[in-house]
């Protein structure tokens, strides 16, 4: 999938060596899920491993039983997905995702159809979403594949390792629009890479 970006990359002084090492990018569009499920896995995944999310959402998906829904969330009490393991941080976050879905503010259906900006505007609206989860949600969800997360630590610590040069968010995004666009997600996946004991 991504042949023409990896092909770009290995122009790259920087990433050349990351490409041959690692190979083929690995991300993949989920482009027939079910975006509003995919959202509330983002926010729960806020700042913890993989691993703790993917157990409080498991609970979650228990408590609900069948698909996961704007209006099973708006029914169900609070303290049900605090229970979960949520911050109440991350409980409101989801209560305002299911209320915008719900109401139609949020048209969760044609987030695909937009353009990255206008999909960062539409999620940064609910409380709780901010830059770093529109950008996972671009990037994992969407396949979107110019997109830098400029808030996400792992690219800051693997941007020093493979640069050499101090991360500041406006000037690496600029270095990396000028030496990784159009295929910058594909370049996030391999800075991710050089943070791995392989």
């Amino acid at each position: 999938m991504w042949k023409n970006a990896e092909e770009f990359l290995l122009k790259d002084k920087s990433l050349r060596p990351l490409v041959k090492k690692w190979g083929h990018c690995t991300i993949k569009p989920k482009l027939h899920i079910d975006y509003f499920q995919g959202l509330v896995g983002d926010i729960i995944g806020q700042q913890l491993s993989g691993r703790v999310a993917d157990v409080i959402e498991s609970r979650l998906r228990t408590k609900i039983k069948g698909v996961m829904t704007s209006e099973k969330i708006l029914k169900m009490d609070e303290n049900i997905l605090r229970n979960c393991g949520m911050a109440w941080s991350k409980v409101r976050a989801i209560k305002d995702l299911a209320l915008r879905t719900q109401n139609g503010e949020l048209k969760v259906k044609s987030l695909d159809k937009l353009s990255d900006e206008e999909v960062r505007k539409e999620l940064v609206a609910v409380k709780g979403i901010g830059p770093w989860t529109a950008d996972m949600f671009l990037m994992f969800k969407l396949g979107r594949p110019d997109v830098f997360p400029v808030e996400d630590l792992g690219i800051k610590n693997g941007f020093e390792k493979v640069t050499g040069k101090k991360f500041d968010k406006e000037k690496s995004a600029k270095f990396a629009l000028k030496n990784w666009s159009p295929y910058r997600t594909v370049a996030s996946w391999y800075l991710w890479r050089s943070l791995e004991n392989r």
